[in-house]
């Protein structure tokens, strides 16, 4: 309990006289909100792609690809593989007995970003006449739905909202070909809505090819899948890869968001180093200019342990005002903010950085670490610092 009441006493003590000190604790406090504003930020980009892609796609819904394909760009399905997919086993039907699918094609388009008009590439996805069954959740919110064999697309809210010429009426030009927008669609808020789409055959006629890229079935429910893989794995005439689309899509955001990571932790990183020999300074600084005080408290009894612990708390204290404060200043700035970023084979994607409660905490333990890591050795310093030698500095 004593050396409690000490540590409690010292740490009151440090902390008042900081108004004293209050120039070089702010280095402390701006220089680790500034940390943990900018590793906040950018992990909120690597959370936004995350659940923009865990948020496409439905686990009754699966994606058939040519085997070993990594994803639909890289994929090539003949007319006869399509209908094979049709009859397989597990596949819904709508009320006249038709399969619910969409062998579906795709092409990069080449636009301009509305803010700085640089030229980016989004994905043209040609669709199956069945679009609306197989994606229930696609809402025309502008427009109508674009009709077949008839140059029209439709193009997603988040895809409108950052590139030039994407308005209802809008033409967009590409490989000879006029492509005039007449809808725009949500699909709550996943990856679709960063695309534009068209009818699947028209896009084949202009591009002159044959063949679609993948089909994307819908399920007569989610424990159907299996049997639905197991028909098509066992077809001699097939030789094509099964997944589910949920598990797709965040199979494709893996390598994107790893990166994103890789880069706030380094940045983060370069950032906490520098924040951690601000740190030392400042609490070496605040040793020194306290010594006399130091020794003082040492003769009347006041043990090591608790010169150390008053000195950490401090420095904890200051990095947590620092790592909340940082923590505020990413989510009112960054949180909800739409970015786009290269999709790899899926093209240009947009999504909203999400600054969640678990990085906001995340943010504000990076501080803490920071703090402690400043504050130990000035406080090892204070506590082995001899009587008479703290004396005679005075």
């Amino acid at each position: 309990m004593k050396m409690f009441r000490q540590i409690r006493a010292v740490t009151a003590m440090n902390f008042r006289s900081l108004p004293q000190r209050v120039s070089t604790s702010l280095v402390v406090v701006i220089g680790i909100a500034g940390v943990v504003a900018v590793l906040v930020s950018v992990l909120a980009m690597s959370t936004g792609l995350i659940r923009t892609m865990e948020n496409t796609g439905r686990e009754d819904r699966a994606i058939v690809m040519r085997s070993g394909s990594v994803a639909e760009t890289s994929s090539a399905l003949d007319r006869n593989s399509a209908k094979l997919v049709a009859d397989a086993a597990g596949v819904k039907h709508d009320a006249q007995g038709d399969p619910i699918l969409s062998a579906e094609t795709m092409r990069i388009l080449s636009l301009h970003k509305k803010q700085d008009g640089a030229e980016v590439n989004v994905v043209l996805r040609g669709v199956g006449p069945k679009l609306s069954q197989v994606r229930p959740e696609l809402k025309i919110i502008e427009g109508r739905m674009f009709q077949p064999a008839v140059t029209e697309v439709i193009v997603g809210k988040s895809a409108r909202a950052q590139y030039k010429g994407l308005n209802v009426g809008d033409v967009v030009n590409s490989r000879g070909a006029g492509w005039t927008v007449v809808g725009v669609f949500e699909t709550g808020g996943d990856m679709h809505e960063s695309s534009v789409m068209t009818d699947a055959e028209t896009l084949i006629s202009i591009d002159q090819r044959g063949s679609f890229q993948s089909v994307t079935a819908l399920l007569a429910s989610k424990s159907s899948f299996q049997a639905f893989k197991d028909s098509l794995s066992s077809n001699p005439a097939l030789s094509v890869d099964v997944i589910r689309e949920r598990e797709y899509y965040q199979q494709q955001s893996k390598t994107m968001s790893t990166i994103i990571k890789v880069i706030a932790y380094v940045v983060g990183g370069i950032m906490a180093v520098g924040a951690v020999f601000a740190a030392l300074n400042t609490m070496y600084s605040a040793v020194s200019a306290r010594l006399q005080e130091i020794a003082t408290l040492r003769a009347l009894g006041f043990g090591s342990t608790a010169m150390v612990m008053s000195v950490l708390a401090e420095a904890l204290i200051l990095a947590l005002i620092g790592g909340v404060i940082g923590a505020l200043i990413a989510w009112l700035f960054f949180n909800g903010n739409t970015v786009s970023t290269s999709g790899g084979g899926m093209g240009q994607m947009v999504f909203a950085l999400n600054v969640s409660p678990q990085l906001m905490i995340l943010g504000i333990v990076w501080a803490c670490i920071i703090g402690v890591l400043g504050g130990l050795f000035p406080a090892l310093r204070a506590a082995r610092l001899p009587v008479a030698m703290a004396l005679r500095a005075v």
